[in-house]
């Protein structure tokens, strides 16, 4: 909790509340390539090669796989950079944003 002190020498308490967390989620589909995938994951998510690797096997497998989690913004950019990107290339990959 934060204090702040008025002219009157009154302590008023004011608390933050931390933003919320969303997670990114990448889907399955017959498609796009694992590649292409792992590339997004390097590029967009900062992922390592193992790290990517180990997600987009998830999403093989289980037909869906988390990402990360960020703040709105930050998972809103990451989501629409990717879409961009996967469009750009022709693969239908879906990727969609909840709230954590």
């Amino acid at each position: 909790m934060e204090q702040n002190q008025t002219k009157d020498n009154v302590i008023r308490e004011t608390s933050i509340d931390r933003p919320k967390k969303y997670k990114v989620i990448f889907h399955n589909d017959d498609f796009t390539t694992m590649e292409f995938v792992v590339e997004v994951l390097k590029t967009v998510f900062y992922k390592s090669e193992s790290e990517a690797d180990v997600i987009m096997m998830k999403v093989h497998h289980n037909g869906q796989a988390e990402v990360g989690t960020y703040s709105y913004d930050v998972a809103m950019t990451k989501v629409e950079l990717t879409q961009s990107m996967a469009r750009a290339e022709g693969f239908p990959l879906k990727v969609s944003c909840v709230m954590a």
